[in-house]
């Protein structure tokens, strides 16, 4: 992996980890919220997909549209999901599993399936990474805040692994649409953030509970203004980098580098949410950082 595109991944991390932030401040209105910074996104982005396709940098075909669509389902589970997760456990447990858990899954089949080719300096930074991931998520005996830390333990635990899956869908599909279906990432996650919209709007008419959704929707417009702004802005800015990027690089070794944000968020959950063992944390973030040293050097 080259250095700017090193630059690109690490630039995305710190973005995805903002956002996460701001994710988790908004709490019992899941979907509404998840409707609302996609929709937003998706408005921001289509004057830049119109002056795309205008000036004939890429056109927009029903294969661009089909493949956007299928990542616009993989990402509203996962979006969903972790404000599921966020409801229901610290942050500082579901963001790390869930970002360490998706790159697991994503190297494996990336190496096993699609037969991408990593130097030995690479797979040991991507294994590396990993290793440090999981002492960001240890909580040592005795170290938390008893029977309710073990239980918000477990259930971070369980909705990281849930939401890591869906971190490695999308990032393998997408991986495929910018390299085989879409020369122009951002107008691929631009048609994408349209069909997340579209097909959530949708969704809080036809599903149970549409009338709270809605309800929800707009109590997000009146009172959660700021995390709505800056989760619109930054979650795309973070993603659009991250394709860029596999279009450079494999796969394998972008999905694991990425989740350096897993550090970031870790110690945002400490200094905002007082979440406990930020010293292991930072164990675990110098290991990350061994890790991508040997994954640029390789």
């Amino acid at each position: 992996m080259t250095f700017p595109v090193l630059g690109l991944v690490l630039i995305a991390s710190v973005a995805h980890a903002l956002w996460n932030l701001a994710a988790k401040s908004v709490t019992g209105r899941g979907y509404a919220f998840v409707l609302a910074y996609h929709g937003l996104s998706a408005i921001l982005l289509a004057p830049v997909a119109i002056v795309i396709i205008a000036a004939g940098a890429q056109p927009l075909s029903w294969g661009l549209v089909g493949a956007a669509a299928l990542s616009a389902v993989f990402h509203i589970a996962y979006s969903v999901a972790l404000q599921s997760g966020y409801d229901h456990a610290p942050l500082g447990v579901v963001y790390p599993t869930a970002r360490g858990t998706g790159p697991v899954v994503t190297i494996i089949i990336a190496v096993a399936v699609l037969g991408e080719r990593l130097t030995f300096a690479e797979v040991a930074g991507a294994l590396i990474v990993i290793a440090g991931i999981a002492v960001v998520t240890i909580r040592p005996r005795g170290g938390g805040m008893g029977p309710a830390s073990s239980d918000g333990l477990r259930r971070g635990l369980a909705w990281g692994g849930l939401i890591g899956a869906f971190i490695a869908s999308y990032t393998l599909w997408d991986d495929f649409a910018v390299n085989h279906v879409s020369d122009s990432p951002l107008l691929y996650f631009a048609v994408s953030e349209a069909c997340v919209g579209l097909i959530m709007s949708a969704g809080a008419f036809a599903l149970p509970g549409g009338r709270e959704k809605r309800a929800d929707f707009r109590e997000i417009l009146r009172s959660h203004k700021r995390a709505l702004v800056t989760v619109a802005v930054l979650s795309p800015l973070a993603y659009v980098l991250v394709l860029y990027a596999m279009q450079q690089a494999p796969v394998a070794l972008v999905a694991p580098v990425r989740e350096t944000s897993i550090i970031v968020g870790t110690l945002l959950a400490w200094w905002f949410f007082g979440e406990k063992n930020v010293l292991l944390k930072l164990v675990g973030a110098l290991v990350v950082v061994l890790g991508i040293g040997l994954i640029a050097l390789g």
